[in-house]
């Protein structure tokens, strides 16, 4: 008989929760057990639940004892290429969207400035130029197309001289 997809949610029956948990308890502390044994590895578990008045330790508090004392005793790992700690993350991550922010207001700025000079174009008065939020970061934006513009007719004339 086929196992059905169990939904990872709550369970709303008391009972029914109870009798997974055990059971689910029972087939995680064999896997456990299994592993410890078939790969000769250190293992332990502290289980706490609402069901038990006291957290279940497999496999002895002693045992349990021993490998926390054991995973002491390990010399400290030198973090791992993408192991990182909250605030690691957290900034890495505020700093990838400054980028993409960033990025963004340059393409909205070269739109706008697409927009005005295509009004300029039509004969728009540059009177009507006055709505424009930084004109510094404008004319600097600007300068650098123009510079990008003047480096590939260069660049174009050098490939036709040779």
């Amino acid at each position: 008989m086929g196992r059905r997809k169990v939904k990872h949610e709550l369970i709303s029956n008391e009972s029914a929760r109870k009798v997974t948990f055990r059971k689910r308890k029972a087939g995680l502390l064999k896997k456990l057990d299994e592993l410890a044994t078939l790969c000769g590895v250190i293992a332990c578990a502290i289980i706490f639940s609402a069901y038990d008045d006291q957290p279940e330790i497999w496999p002895s508090p002693a045992e349990a004892l021993f490998a926390f004392e054991e995973l002491k005793r390990l010399p400290s790992r030198k973090p791992g290429k993408y192991m990182m700690d909250q605030e690691a993350f957290l900034s890495t991550n505020v700093s990838k969207l400054n980028q993409q922010l960033e990025k963004q207001r340059r393409k909205n700025l070269g739109l706008e400035l697409e927009l005005m000079m295509a009004g300029c174009t039509e004969g728009m008065d540059l009177h009507d130029l006055k709505h424009i939020k930084n004109p510094s970061e404008s004319i600097q934006f600007l300068e650098e197309m123009i510079a990008s513009v003047t480096s590939e007719i260069e660049h174009a004339e050098n490939e036709n001289n040779a």
